[in-house]
């Protein structure tokens, strides 16, 4: 697996996910937010299947 999301997206893409998962646990949101740990673990893994699907890339090319 290639790496296909870049620096500003994984920041995005991690704090999304822990917020949604913390406002999941604390109750504030229904079941729903528990899907924050989509966005979580794209972010952390940084690789993103829709991403590659699409032929997506938002990492700095590497020269």
């Amino acid at each position: 697996m290639k790496s296909n999301v870049g620096g500003i997206d994984r920041i995005l893409r991690i704090a999304i996910g822990l917020v949604l998962i913390g406002l999941a646990a604390t109750g504030t949101v229904g079941l729903w937010g528990w899907i924050g740990i989509v966005p979580l673990a794209t972010g952390l893994i940084g690789w993103c299947p829709p991403y590659a699907l699409l032929g997506w890339n938002t990492c700095a090319m590497k020269r």
